[in-house]
């Protein structure tokens, strides 16, 4: 008999910037727990989210193609009506479970408006709706008045959301453990996504006055699209200075490591068990969050790095080497599909379906760069609660050109400037970047079934240079 498939646990954050984890080195919030996950296994300096909308992006991921194919354009509870994945989509836990894999999906759903995870290949399901029983049941009195912008919550830390549902997974990780078959958690927390509600001592880690601006905090919206300028106003933050923002930020960072000591006592309950030297163990996150960067708020309307630059990191012991850097450029969510099912030597009914590409070569190679692998990255957006607005987004190492479509197009030179503070589109000795980034775009789009390009006015616009 061969060795027993491994196990796979995979953990998504909800809105986490990939320079707010300590292996980035850029702004100063502590997650020793990433940390070291980061030290034992890769982490990819180049992975990107390939739609920043939680719904779209969950969906994407069970399915392996991007979500306008399937017509999950938005978060199906916060605009008007849209579809959504039908579990008789193609989901790769299925694949999973019919090959003998026993499972568990807690924490953020975000997939379908009335089916849970069992619907579509998951042997249990614990969502977010169960945490929000137990704090009315235990906490009644407890309320909340600072909406979006976040506050310290009263809640004990034991029974905050990330640690109720740290301790949910654990909980979970012993009855598949004893099963004593090869097993699949999906650990999909909520934060930190707005509004960000710190417990403990968490909700003083970080002093504001210590919180650094963010790098795109300088943005003057000069020669940027209408719709930037509009969603300060739509949230009210116009005449924010980083005064306002600073306590704002010091939350999110506060949450991350509240989030990270949840993601450390799940790890360390692997450990326990005897089970880490067999787990494939994935962290991401959906997509990331502006936080005041670029004086915005949450991820709409824009394809900054802010928002779609996010976190991987893979362990693997054996075939991961620890310590890889991955600088590669990566779908997190795309890709997963395919990578895990390589890692795991299976394949789905239809090879064919999945658009991502396996990465299992970059981290098994020690993080070594591919010649055959892609240059460049698609991005995705099309509207949510302030109106509909669609957005296409292409990004090489040193350039991003975003098509929208109604409005100006955006050009940022990133390594000069990585902010994305000063739009170049339509300066003359750029033109011919452009029209290759444009035809680029155009290819990938049409190639991976977004019907936004399937007809001749967009052909025009991207490929016929009529496009201001």
């Amino acid at each position: 008999m061969g060795k027993r498939r491994p196990n796979v646990l995979l953990i998504t954050a909800d809105q986490l910037r990939y320079d707010c984890i300590g292996s980035s080195g850029k702004y100063p919030v502590r997650t020793p727990n990433l940390d070291l996950l980061a030290s034992q296994g890769a982490v990819f300096s180049g992975a990107y989210s390939h739609i920043p909308v939680c719904g779209p992006a969950r969906q994407s991921l069970m399915n392996g193609r991007r979500a306008e194919t399937f017509g999950a354009l938005w978060n199906f509870n916060g605009a008007l009506p849209v579809a959504s994945l039908q579990p008789d989509g193609y989901s790769w836990a299925r694949t999973l479970e019919s090959s003998g894999y026993v499972s568990a999906f807690l924490g953020k759903w975000g997939v379908h408006p009335t089916l849970d995870a069992t619907a579509f290949g998951y042997g249990s399901y614990t969502g977010e709706a169960e945490y929000a029983r137990f704090v009315k049941q235990r906490y009644p009195d407890v309320k909340f008045s600072n909406g979006f912008f976040g506050e310290a919550s009263p809640i004990p830390l034991e029974h905050s959301r990330t640690h109720w549902l740290a301790a949910r997974a654990e909980d979970q990780l012993e009855l598949l453990h004893n099963s004593g078959k090869p097993w699949h958690m999906a650990l999909h927390f909520p934060e930190p996504h707005l509004p960000c509600r710190p417990s403990g001592h968490f909700a003083t880690m970080y002093d504001p006055d210590t919180v650094p601006q963010w790098d795109g905090f300088a943005e003057t919206f000069a020669g940027k699209p209408y719709i930037q300028k509009q969603q300060l106003l739509n949230w009210g933050i116009e005449n924010f200075t980083w005064n306002d923002w600073a306590p704002i930020v010091a939350r999110y960072y506060g949450i991350i490591s509240q989030l990270d000591e949840a993601v450390g006592r799940v790890l360390q309950t692997l450990d326990r068990l005897g089970a880490a030297d067999n787990t494939l163990v994935l962290f991401t996150a959906d997509h990331g969050d502006m936080c005041g960067s670029h004086r915005m708020m949450d991820k709409h309307y824009i394809l900054y790095d802010d928002v779609v630059h996010v976190p991987l990191i893979v362990r693997y012991p054996g075939v991961v080497k620890e310590g890889t850097a991955c600088g590669g450029l990566v779908y997190n969510l795309l890709d997963l599909a395919p990578t895990l099912l390589d890692l795991l030597g299976l394949q789905p009914d239809d090879p064919d379906h999945l658009q991502g590409r396996s990465w299992a070569k970059l981290v098994s190679g020690g993080g070594l760069d591919d010649p055959d692998w892609r240059d460049a990255v698609v991005a995705s957006y099309n509207g949510q609660q302030f109106g509909l607005y669609t957005q296409r987004m292409i990004r090489t190492k040193e350039w991003k050109y975003i098509w929208n479509p109604t409005d100006t197009d955006e050009l940022y030179e990133l390594t000069a400037d990585p902010a994305e503070l000063t739009n170049r589109i339509g300066e003359p000795e750029l033109a011919g970047l452009v029209a290759g980034l444009r035809r680029r775009l155009y290819e990938t789009l049409d190639a991976d079934g977004d019907a936004l390009v399937a007809n001749e006015w967009m052909r025009r616009q991207l490929l016929g240079g009529s496009k201001l």
